[in-house]
């Protein structure tokens, strides 16, 4: 029990030392801006903030599918030379219908579809998105299965969340919270943002970037679009439209970078945009095959650029101008660079809480802090004596051990965190009333002072490691299945049981060892 060696006395002090100067951030300002200057945040309900709940539309995400299975349709059936009539999507029956011109082409028609579509190279059988079935009268209908509508939304709203928080840390809001709620609802809390405007417009753009050509005969002035095109406005130009086809050429998804910047040759804001090698190998070949051709750039269903194709791009980089300032060009470039929503997002609900709640709520907790832990070391104080106030030492070096692992981790500190370290500060004398109990019961059945001590570290060891260790597996499982506020306190709180085994079994035993030592006292003061 007497045997720590230097090296070991070194750690539990060097561990001590370490975490008081990991706390001094909070305390004071970075002297110097290059220094890790690591702290502890505090949450929505502390500094006041924006609570955003959104909505995704999943429906957009079937029409969508829908749409790319009539795309897909209509340009089989014409590489098969297979005449049909009313193609079109059916949404309120998840599917794709048409009609032959000539029934008796039905087989080959169907061959045809379920080849482009992989039907029948599923890994199982029934594992197909879609369904290709015959109807009456030569017409046949791409459905699809319940599972693949189900499986698609899932993924839309995964996806949502990801780019939802792409674009807000893009933004430089710290710790935001960001988690799916019901079937199609995400909810975003903002810590510090009391004007949430600019985040709600960024979020409020699908930001879907894709590349098409014009069509060159058909005129938005002339009547309803033909097959495969559709008349999109320019967004600069109110009114004016652009007989744009529906393929894609060119998927923004394949952009790796975007940055706003300035034209050399006209000072005007641009956005510039680099793709990847599979985009830019696209870009290369669609722009060398039409030269002289205008290409139109489309973002969330509007024209904001159609230069005309003087050379062949080849370098995998391109240049969106339009009629950008500073902000909405940095702003354009931010939405690319996170990411197109699968989906469009609807604010539903909205909140934001004052900083004199958030003020409110600290001056709160910190008096219960305060009065948790005065009656804490009183207690201690009163009823063990020296080893009391040794307890309250490495009580006092707990909550700075705390709070430095929290800095470390940049934790954002809410009321449950602040609960929870209240109710690790009265954990914490727990184990240290073990070993003072223990120690009074070895010197009440006539054990020396130096046994007292050696039994009553040794055997309430397992006891305080055995009662620590299920409370940190019952934690862990409350921040892995948890949620916003209770996963902050589950942090909070295994932070404290790792903090509390070492303060007390390492900590106070070498501080009541250095006491021994020095005094060799006849007999304890238990």
């Amino acid at each position: 029990m007497l045997s720590f060696s230097r090296l070991k006395i070194t750690l539990i002090l060097g561990i001590c030392v370490l975490g008081a100067l990991l706390c001094l951030p909070n305390l004071v300002r970075a002297p110097a801006p290059w220094l890790p200057w690591r702290q502890v945040h505090l949450g929505l309900d502390l500094q006041g903030g924006s609570y955003l709940l959104l909505e995704v539309d999943t429906k957009a995400v079937l029409r969508e599918r829908l749409e790319g299975l009539v795309d897909t349709t209509r340009r089989t059936l014409l590489a098969a030379d297979i005449g049909y009539l009313r193609l079109a999507a059916d949404p309120g029956q998840n599917r794709v219908v048409f009609r032959l011109r000539d029934p008796a082409q039905q087989a080959p028609a169907l061959s045809a579809l379920r080849t482009a579509l992989g039907i029948g190279q599923a890994s199982a059988p029934g594992q197909e998105e879609v369904s290709v079935a015959p109807g009456a009268t030569g017409e046949i209908a791409l459905t699809l299965s319940p599972v693949a509508i189900t499986e698609r939304a899932n993924a839309a709203i995964a996806q949502s969340i990801e780019i939802v928080r792409r674009r807000i840390d893009e933004t430089g809001v710290l710790d935001p919270e960001i988690a799916r709620q019901g079937e199609d609802r995400i909810n975003v809390q903002l810590p510090g943002i009391s004007d949430p405007e600019r985040i709600k417009a960024l979020l409020g753009q699908t930001a879907k970037m894709t590349f098409h050509l014009l069509d060159a005969e058909a005129n938005p002035a002339a009547g309803p679009a033909p097959p495969g095109v559709e008349f999109l406005p320019l967004a600069d130009q109110p009114g004016a439209k652009l007989p744009v086809r529906k393929h894609v050429e060119v998927d923004g998804a394949s952009l790796t970078d975007a940055r706003a910047g300035q034209s050399p040759q006209t000072g005007d804001w641009v956005v510039n945009f680099t793709f990847d090698s599979v985009g830019a190998r696209r870009f290369a070949d669609i722009t060398r095959a039409n030269v002289g051709k205008p290409f139109a750039i489309v973002l969330d269903n509007k024209v904001i650029s159609a230069p005309v194709i003087r050379e062949p791009i080849t370098g995998g980089r391109g240049q969106i101008s339009g009629r950008f300032d500073a902000k909405t060009a940095t702003d354009l470039a931010l939405l690319l660079r996170a990411g197109a929503l699968p989906a469009p997002l609807t604010v539903v609900e909205e909140r934001s809480v004052g900083p004199e709640l958030g003020a409110d709520s600290i001056r709160a907790g910190a008096i219960a802090l305060a009065v948790g832990f005065v009656l804490v070391i009183a207690f201690m104080a009163v009823f063990y004596g020296l080893f009391g106030w040794i307890a309250n030492l490495a009580l006092v070096a707990n909550l700075i051990l705390m709070l430095a692992v929290l800095s470390l981790l940049q934790a954002t500190l809410t009321l449950p965190g602040m609960a929870g370290i209240l109710l690790t500060l009265g954990m914490a004398v727990d184990a240290n009333i073990l070993i003072n109990e223990r120690i009074r019961e070895e010197v009440k059945n006539g054990r020396t002072p130096l046994g007292a001590l050696e039994a009553g570290f040794s055997r309430a060891y397992s006891t305080i490691l055995d009662s620590n260790a299920t409370a940190l597996l019952a934690h862990v499982m409350l921040f892995v299945f948890g949620t916003g506020p209770v996963r902050g306190f589950a942090v909070t709180i295994t932070v404290g049981i790792v903090t509390t085994l070492f303060t007390a079994t390492l900590l106070a035993r070498l501080i009541t060892v250095r006491w021994y030592a020095a005094t060799r006292p006849a007999l304890l003061p238990v």
